[in-house]
């Protein structure tokens, strides 16, 4: 997998705890290569921020399972962009000139976007295109990383959105960037999954276009 750049211990944590979900003790340790007592000491120290919080899970036989999940103050440690502010916005932009108005606003901010990243994309081999927009999404808040798979396609994950309220209420957002990334990589692009349908992860298939 294609990944981001080294952070602190306590920061992977938080990352893993973002991309997969609730995890144990043990399946921490097994990601990060260190022992389980020092997953533990990095794990007291984000509780005790309030950054993290534990679960207990019963199970029929046996001890019961700690998985350990970001709490709603963990989470709000990943990009935003002042994300309330933008939902108040387009909701008085919805008022008072209706919902044409808001998606013309997203589809000129679409058009912004790809004038902004197209130099930098073009006369690159797909895998490189891909890797520039990775790139991009990343230093933009989009915890995003990027697979090729054996028949030849790539798939594309964004773990954050930065702008997760807007998605949420205006779906437009999606849209736009789809076609985005449609018309930046000159390839055929299928969503799989949406952080905004209550996905894990903004999940794209990518694969080269038929000549």
């Amino acid at each position: 997998m294609n990944t981001v750049p080294e952070m602190s211990t306590r920061r992977l944590i938080m990352t893993l705890l973002k991309t997969r979900g609730s995890l144990g003790v043990s399946s921490l340790a097994a990601e990060l290569g260190i022992t389980e007592m020092g997953v533990r000491r990095h794990l007291k120290a984000l509780e005790q921020e309030g950054l993290v919080e534990v679960t207990v899970v019963r199970q029929a036989m046996g001890r019961p399972v700690y998985k350990f999940g970001l709490s709603e103050r963990g989470d709000e440690q990943f990009p935003r962009n002042y994300d309330h502010l933008l939902v108040d916005l387009l909701e008085e932009l919805n008022e008072l000139q209706g919902a044409s108005a808001v998606n013309a606003l997203f589809e000129g901010r679409k058009r912004k976007l790809i004038r902004r990243y197209k130099p930098q994309l073009e006369g690159n081999a797909l895998p490189a295109r891909i890797k520039k927009l990775a790139e991009i999404q990343h230093a933009a808040g989009y915890m995003t990383y990027w697979n090729t798979e054996e028949d030849g396609s790539f798939t594309f994950y964004e773990y954050n959105c930065p702008i997760a309220q807007a998605a949420n209420r205006y779906r437009k957002a999606c849209e736009c960037e789809h076609h985005m990334f449609e018309e930046l990589l000159e390839a055929e692009v299928l969503r799989t999954d949406c952080l905004a349908e209550g996905g894990r992860c903004c999940r794209y298939k990518i694969f080269p276009r038929q000549s």
